[in-house]
């Protein structure tokens, strides 16, 4: 019995990202998907030769052709089964730790939302609002998806540059802890996003056009219990791509 072929996932991971998120440069496209640019850009070349992707000549950047931006199909695609799939699984770790549980989707090259989230049922907890917003590079977030994209530099700057943090970070330290994020496999914001407010977080890696999971608890867990919730965060997402 034959797999599935590894060209056409990729073109359809590319295509989903572009329902997402137009227009997009190669770079971005590359660094969201994984692909090398070389890979990346074979694909792309190929999609505008059958014309389901349009690059424009003067910014050299992609888009859906105008046919193929009215799909519904790919805004859904395996994004919404991650989204149905995550509902019970955060909902058991939220009562399990006490925490504001969430299933971000990166929706632009500036903002990620919360599509799915559950909380505990403790008198005294953390809560969210409905579909909660925030800026790509922020929190323990923005961390986690910058570690799990390996991103440049240049745009790890870029990211954390509108970020208002309620605690004073710098962008070195900040770059410090997306590394401690990428060797930990989980990242940590104690009180920088919000004080008083411990957040751990862990990338889904391969889901357009991006996903991460998040648990949110009051500060004043030990560095331990802190690095307990992170690796049992890291089940959960495992489960999750598992199905």
């Amino acid at each position: 019995m034959t797999g599935p072929v590894r060209s056409v996932s990729q073109a359809l991971g590319i295509l989903r990202l572009l329902a997402e998120t137009s227009p997009m440069s190669l770079s971005d496209i590359a660094r969201v998907t994984g692909l090398s640019p070389s890979s990346c850009l074979n694909l792309l070349k190929t999609l505008v030769d059958e014309g389901v992707v349009e690059r424009d000549a003067r910014t050299k950047s992609y888009r859906l052709a105008r046919a193929w931006a009215a799909s519904e199909a790919l805004r859904d695609g395996a994004g919404q089964g991650l989204v149905d799939r995550a509902q019970p699984l955060i909902t058991q770790f939220a009562r399990r730790h006490d925490a504001a549980v969430a299933l971000w989707k990166v929706i632009s090259r500036e903002r990620v939302r919360a599509v799915s989230r559950a909380e505990s049922d403790a008198g005294m907890r953390v809560a969210m609002a409905d579909g909660q917003r925030q800026p790509l590079g922020g929190g323990a977030v923005g961390r986690a998806l910058a570690a799990a994209q390996r991103v440049a530099p240049d745009e790890l700057a870029r990211r954390f540059e509108p970020v208002r943090w309620q605690a004073p970070l710098s962008l070195a330290d900040y770059a410090a802890q997306v590394e401690t994020a990428t060797a930990r496999g989980y990242a940590v914001d104690d009180g920088f996003a919000f004080r008083g407010i411990c957040t751990v977080a862990v990338a889904i890696a391969g889901v357009m056009p991006g996903f991460c999971l998040s648990a949110s608890m009051f500060a004043g867990r030990t560095p331990a219990e802190v690095a307990a919730l992170g690796e049992e965060l890291v089940g959960v997402r495992d489960a999750l791509l598992r199905g």
